[in-house]
């Protein structure tokens, strides 16, 4: 087929790259010429695992091309993808102005003599599918020639490749069995997993032979990505409110979520206590499903506590660090982690930059080490007045204490000798619960963590 992408942001450009790996000609498009530019030199704007590998080999393929001129390709594509950025205004509901901006675009462009099916990748509210039929519709006569898919993406940064070949499922939603039967045949290598090793994509894991597919209306489509991400964050969120209470009493959450985790019912994943979530999605998707049910005149109060949990979880980085030293102002406070999950760059949402401002409006002196994320903070936030270190033990240098803000894999393995060494007081502050707290007390240091006993 010959698909065409709009938005290389993280969505778009894994997306793009997959499916050019399969033998689809792919154009893709974004509205900023530079990042353009430089995915045609194959410079990946994001860190992501395998990314770089992955989009290089279709590039030099010809199967994946990159255009800051879109309507010629969106004329002769069988399919369109809109992943466009929908981030959250001030009154929690998303901002589509990008997404109906391309809708539009889109529209005037499809060629009345072929059928098109658009497909929505962006997060957007509920029933948003029948505003793009609406609009792609009034671009022509009559809506033949098109269809409209929603195409909810659950795709982890960091793992967004794996996640993208080797999904749990995958979720259409239409009104229109003909733009099914092409969007079933787009997926087909991933659901049948008929396809063979990929560049920058490890091997299929052993159990995988076939991906659920869900057919089923567009609302209930949209309705599962909100879902889905609400379960997610009430899931952290919950298992934090449990760490609070383990503090108080004298037990140690990193065994109480492994015990909870082994009822099937429950499982493992996201019962990790530690400073909240972050990122691009569980916040703006939270707001959004808020504003939503606000508008039907529903206010569900889970999804509200999930959001406040979460930012009285960052607040508690400081407190913790203000029972610890007393009053922080001129002290010199060591940050690891800038990012809001390791294996990735992504600032959007991230915790450190709540924790990182805490700090400063208590008058402290902040140094930062991130593995991938220093640059992209620089450029994001010229405000931040911090050091930027070369090192986690930079970073410690004369520091009063350390918090582990993302638990990159380097942060396990520091030598924990060397950087009491150089720290004016070894105190820990851990945010992710990383070390354990009995090896590391036995080194000397005064060690918190997120729900674990102080003795």
């Amino acid at each position: 087929m010959i698909i065409s992408v709009v938005g290389m942001g993280y969505v778009g450009l894994v997306t793009g790259a997959c499916l050019a790996s399969f033998g689809h000609k792919v154009f893709c498009y974004d509205r900023d010429p530079a990042k353009i530019e430089s995915l045609k030199k194959k410079i990946v704007p994001v860190y992501e695992k395998g990314m770089k590998e992955l989009v290089e080999a279709n590039v030099d393929s010809g199967q994946l091309l990159f255009t800051s001129s879109p309507n010629p390709a969106f004329r002769i594509s069988d399919v369109i993808i809109i992943a466009v950025g929908t981030p959250a205004l001030k009154t929690g509901e998303p901002d589509l102005s990008s997404f109906f901006s391309a809708a539009r675009q889109i529209g005037e462009s499809l060629d009345p003599e072929r059928f098109t099916v658009v497909v929505t990748k962006s997060t957007v509210p509920v029933g948003t599918w029948s505003k793009l039929a609406s609009i792609l519709g009034s671009q022509r006569d009559g809506h033949s020639h098109f269809g409209v898919v929603s195409n909810p993406e659950f795709l982890r940064e960091g793992n967004a490749l794996w996640d993208t070949v080797y999904p749990d499922r995958i979720v259409l939603g239409a009104c229109c069995q003909r733009s099914v039967k092409v969007i079933r045949d787009l997926y087909r290598p991933i659901i049948e997993q008929s396809f063979g090793n990929l560049p920058g994509i490890p091997p299929r894991p052993g159990h995988l032979k076939r991906v659920e597919l869900i057919v089923t209306t567009p609302v209930n489509a949209e309705m599962i990505k909100y879902a889905a991400n609400v379960f997610l964050a009430t899931k952290i969120s919950l298992i934090n409110e449990i760490a609070n209470i383990c503090e108080r009493v004298g037990a140690d959450v990193t065994v109480v979520s492994r015990g909870v985790g082994l009822d099937h019912r429950i499982g493992p994943e996201f019962l990790k206590a530690g400073i909240g979530w972050g990122g691009s999605c569980f916040g703006k998707d939270l707001a959004s499903i808020l504003h939503t049910a606000g508008k039907y005149g529903y206010f569900p109060q889970i999804i509200d506590a999930a959001v406040q949990v979460n930012t009285r979880q960052r607040q508690k980085i400081v407190l913790d660090l203000e029972d610890l030293l007393g009053d922080l102002g001129g002290r010199t406070i060591g940050i690891l982690g800038l990012s809001f999950k390791p294996n990735t760059n992504d600032l959007r949402d991230a915790p450190s930059l709540d924790i990182i401002s805490g700090l400063l409006e208590k008058g402290a002196v902040v140094k930062v080490y991130d593995p991938v994320a220093m640059d992209e903070c620089k450029r994001q936030h010229p405000e931040l007045t911090v050091t930027y270190e070369y090192s986690a033990i930079k970073a410690a240098s004369n520091a009063d204490a350390l918090v582990i803000v993302t638990e990159w894999e380097e942060f396990r393995n520091l030598d924990l000798k060397q950087l009491k060494g150089v720290m004016k007081q070894a105190v820990i502050v851990d945010g992710r619960n990383i070390f354990a707290p009995r090896a590391i007390r036995k080194e000397g240091f005064i060690y918190k963590g997120i729900g674990r006993p102080d003795k």
